[in-house]
């Protein structure tokens, strides 16, 4: 079972319907018991990263979705600012992220950008693949997906980052270390290319 973790934040019913159009059950819950019981975990997120880090950890959740993620090693799925808390911190607050992939969250630089070009970024963005996956397996040609951030990962690493786009100059878009994945889009909002991406998370691993 997927289990979409309710922890007050995020599109849960968006994500829920938009599996469902993938071909999988899945459950919103912040129960312990239902996160114990899942073989993949979704953890959402918009808004503030200080504001998400503190209801993930008023939730109470925390330690059980490490022991799912860092111990068992079942898949987990970032989304957006779910996407981020993966990471140690950001420049948009003063909390620390999970810290399960080394690096940050930084703001979008406007020094770089063409005048323009606004922030937040908002809306469809063609995206680069850096590196092979199986998240990926079949998508469509010229695959472009939505998104609504201020916000971007930088990697440590840059072995972990799995997809990049442009705006501006070119950012992470997604990742992948070991069994944790984060997309900085909304699959749930990208129509085909969306669902085939969560199709993939569902049947790949």
């Amino acid at each position: 079972m997927i289990v979409i973790v309710d922890y007050g934040v995020g599109n849960l019913s968006s994500i829920q319907n938009m599996l469902k159009k993938a071909g999988a059950k899945s459950s919103i819950s912040s129960q312990p018991e239902e996160i114990l019981a899942a073989d993949k975990l979704i953890l959402p997120g918009v808004g503030a990263f200080d504001s998400c880090v503190s209801r993930l950890e008023d939730s109470g959740l925390t330690d059980i979705i490490s022991r799912k993620v860092l111990k068992e090693k079942i898949p987990l799925l970032g989304i957006c600012v779910g996407m981020q808390l993966l990471l140690e911190g950001s420049e948009e607050g003063r909390l620390a992220g999970l810290g399960w992939v080394r690096g940050k969250n930084i703001k979008f630089k406007q020094a770089l950008l063409p005048a323009s070009y606004k922030i937040p970024h908002m809306g469809w963005t063609e995206v680069n693949t850096i590196k092979p996956s199986k998240l990926l397996e079949g998508m469509y040609e010229e695959p472009r997906f939505y998104f609504v951030h201020s916000y971007h990962a930088d990697l440590n690493d840059k072995g972990d980052e799995l997809l990049t786009a442009n705006y501006g100059y070119s950012f992470t878009a997604a990742l992948e270390h070991e069994n944790i994945i984060g997309v900085q889009f909304h699959p749930e909002k990208s129509h085909k290319f969306g669902t085939r991406l969560l199709e993939n998370f569902i049947n790949n691993y």
